[in-house]
Order: structure tokens, then C-alpha cells, then sequence
């Protein structure tokens, strides 16, 4: 087995055992099986062409002389234009290439040169050297040859055509000279003369303008004398009103720092009152809760004990009261028996019973009537000369009185006590 390498300007191309198809290397290195395996190169270095087309007839029969400059090479990166490269190339040296793509490129040249005319080729050389660029790339393109470049490098020909071309181009360029001298002087009169009267306008113009300068700076100083006595006015009294200002915010500020002040001593009188307070919950609150406490417990016990001696006297007077109730039950019926025989007395004497009803409360109602008089300490009493004085007086007043209590009762009752009094039958 054989190592073998190449440099980046030719290809290796391996054909033979396990090698099919052959195996192409641009720029590498490959092993080779001798005698069953064979290695064969090819240049991949660029090739410049001089490509002479002699007396070529154009399209208008002018017979010319071409020479373009190409630069070629075989595509060794393109895999397929490197295949197609070696089954045309492959044995083939450098010299025998070359040929091969001269002769391509000069038989496309030509074929450009007959469809164009010699002043389209003289004048326009890029035009030609792309077309010819083209139309041989697009052909040389199928063998694996790439064109880097083509250039026109020299036209000629043996009639003295471009010559003559030469002559008609020199002397159409002089009289362009002649006629583009006698127009440049012309117009240099033409330009002189406006220069000049531009001149003096210019200069009438100059000295409008400055007259114009100098009224629009008069006004534009008396606006601006203006705008600046303004603005200083405005300046004194917004100087005088910052004052004021200042003055007032600083009249302000004091007013906050007193009120600072006074909230700072509010707040330490309120720390104070809440000091004073907890001192006042520590020395009387506190103990005062203490003492209520013990109160309380003592009352509780109290109440507990009162309501055991109630419940112990309840029990006591429970026992009591029934024979109280059997007592005023007895006494109850015992009056109830009294008034119902004092009703069927009364429906059986009817009026003689309502007199003696009345006679017997007449002590009690002579008594409400005394009764003032015993608590009276010291009486005087005027008289008019006649009558009795005393106490004589006062006794017999109060007799008086009971004397009209029959005739108060009469028209009371309707009863006549008197009358009643004298019959017979009175109940005693």
C-alpha cells in the first residue's frame, strides 16, 4: 500500500480495485494498491490565454484584428465540472488544455466580432468583453473549465479603417474645439456685461439695503429698548415681590417651628398626663382594685350568708304565715259572716239601720274635728263686745259645728237622722 499527496493546484484521480467509480482528491492525500489500483494527476492551476482573432470581418464587412486577454482554470471544488474535467483532460498536459481552451474562446470571439459592427467594438470594449465572457463561460462551463477573467486588449486593422475613424473623431473634436471657443468667448462678453450691469444693480441694491439695514436696526434697537426697560422693570418688581415672598415664607416657616414647638410640648404634656396616669394606675389604681376585690368578697359572703338566714327565716315565717293565713281566714269569715248579717239587717231596717250606722261613727268624726285643736300651743281671739270670750267660745264653735252634722247627712243620704232617732225599733 502507497501514500501519495498533492498540492492545491492539481487533483488526484483513483480508479481500479473497490475505486468505482474513480475516486477524484483536489489538494489531499489518498493510499493506493499497487497493481490493482492506478493514480493519475491533473493541473488545476490557472492558465492565461492570448487570444488573437486576425482579420475577422464585422457585420458591416470591415475586416479587424482582435486580441483579449482570458484567464482559466480547471474547477477543482465543483465535483462535477472536476469529473467532467477528467474524462476530457485526464493524461493531457497543461500546453494540450490550454489549446484546447484557446481554441474555444477564439471561436467565440470571432463569432462576437461578426454581429458587431467596428465602432460598437472601438467604442464600447466592456460590452465586449462581457459578451465574449459570457457566451465562452456557458461553453467552457461542460468541460470543467471556469473563465476568471477576459479582457479587449488591443483592435486594429490593415485598412487604415480605424484610423480614418481616428481622423473623422480628431477633426470633429477640433471643430467642437473652434465652435466651443467662439461660444465660450461670446458668452464671456455676454457674462461680462451682465456681470457689469449686475454690478451696478448690485450696488443700487447694496445701498437700498443698507438703508434698509440701518432702518430695521433703529427699529429693531427701539423694540429692543423697549423689550430691555421692560424686562428690568419687571426685573425691580419681581425683585420686590421675591422679598415680599421671602419675607412671608420666612414669616411662614416661624409659624411652622412654633407649631413644632407647641406640638413638641403638647406631646411631652400628653407623655406627662400618661407617666402621671400609670403612676396614678401603679400607687391608687391598683391598690384600689385590691381593696374592691376584697370588698366584693366580703359582700359576696354577706349576700351568701343573708340569703341563708333568709332562706333559714323564709322556712320560719313559712311556717308562721299558715297559721296566720288559718287566723285571718277565720277572722275573714268570721267578718264576712258579720257583714252578711249587717246586709240582711240592713235590708231588713233599711234606714234605721244607715241612722245607727251613722250615730256610731259620730264620735270619730266629733274627734277629727277636736283633733287641730290639740295640737294648737296659743290661741288669740278678738271680739267685738258681744257674745261670750274664751274658751267657752272655741267649745261652743265646735259644737256648732256637730249641731249641722244631721242636716249635712240629710242632704248627704236623703236620711233624717233626727226623725229616726225618736222612732221606735232603733237598732242598739
Amino acid at each position: 500500500m502507497a501514500f501519495f499527496t498533492c498540492g492545491p493546484n492539481e487533483a488526484m484521480v483513483v480508479s481500479g480495485f473497490c475505486r468505482s467509480p474513480p475516486v477524484m482528491i483536489a489538494g489531499g492525500r489518498v493510499f493506493v494498491l499497487p497493481c490493482v489500483q492506478q493514480i493519475e494527476r491533473i493541473s488545476l492551476s490557472t492558465l492565461t490565454l492570448n487570444v488573437k482573432s486576425e482579420k475577422v470581418y464585422t457585420r458591416h464587412g470591415v475586416p479587424i484584428s482582435v486580441t483579449g486577454i482570458a484567464q482559466v482554470k480547471i474547477q477543482g471544488q465543483n465535483k462535477e465540472m472536476l469529473a467532467a474535467a477528467c474524462q476530457m483532460f485526464l493524461g493531457k498536459t497543461e500546453t494540450e488544455i490550454a489549446q484546447i481552451a484557446l481554441e474555444t474562446l477564439e471561436g467565440h470571439q470571432r463569432a462576437i466580432m461578426a454581429h458587431m459592427t467596428v465602432e460598437e467594438i472601438y467604442k464600447d470594449r466592456k460590452k465586449f468583453s462581457e459578451q465574449v465572457f459570457k457566451v465562452a463561460s456557458s461553453d467552457l462551463v461542460n468541460m470543467g473549465i471556469g473563465v476568471v477573467s477576459y479582457t479587449l486588449k488591443d483592435i486594429h486593422d490593415d485598412q487604415g479603417y480605424l484610423h480614418s475613424l481616428g481622423k473623422a473623431r480628431t477633426a470633429q473634436v477640433q471643430r467642437d474645439a473652434r465652435i466651443g471657443e467662439a461660444e465660450a468667448k461670446r458668452d464671456a462678453g455676454i457674462k461680462e456685461a451682465k456681470a457689469t450691469q449686475q454690478k451696478v444693480s448690485a450696488q443700487y441694491v447694496n445701498e437700498i439695503e443698507v438703508a434698509k439695514a440701518q432702518r430695521d436696526y433703529e427699529l429693531k434697537k427701539a423694540v429692543y429698548d423697549m423689550e430691555v426697560n421692560t424686562k428690568k422693570a419687571e426685573a425691580d418688581l419681581a425683585y420686590q415681590l421675591q422679598v415680599a415672598k421671602t419675607k412671608q415664607r420666612i414669616e411662614v416657616e416661624k409659624m411652622q417651628v412654633q407649631v413644632v414647638e407647641r406640638s413638641q410640648q403638647i406631646q411631652l404634656q400628653e407623655q406627662e398626663i400618661i407617666r402621671r396616669e400609670k403612676e396614678l394606675e401603679a400607687r391608687v389604681k391598683k391598690p384600689a382594685e385590691a381593696e374592691r376585690y376584697r370588698l366584693e368578697k366580703l359582700a359576696e359572703a354577706e349576700r351568701l350568708k343573708l340569703i341563708m338566714e333568709a332562706e333559714a327565716e323564709a322556712e320560719t315565717i313559712k311556717v308562721k304565715g299558715e297559721a296566720e293565713a288559718f287566723a285571718i281566714e277565720a277572722k275573714a269569715l268570721a267578718e264576712a259572716e258579720q257583714m252578711t248579717k249587717k246586709a240582711e239587717a240592713f235590708q231588713e231596717y233599711k234606714d234605721a239601720a244607715l241612722v245607727d250606722m251613722i250615730l256610731e261613727k259620730l264620735p270619730l268624726v266629733a274627734a277629727e274635728i277636736s283633733k287641730p285643736l290639740t295640737k294648737v300651743k296659743k290661741v288669740t281671739m278678738i271680739s267685738s263686745g258681744g257674745g261670750e270670750v274664751g274658751a267657752s267660745r272655741l267649745t261652743n264653735e265646735v259644737l256648732d259645728i256637730m249641731n249641722r252634722l244631721p242636716d249635712t247627712m240629710e242632704k248627704l243620704t236623703g236620711v233624717n237622722i233626727i226623725q229616726h232617732s225618736h222612732k221606735p225599733g232603733r237598732m242598739s
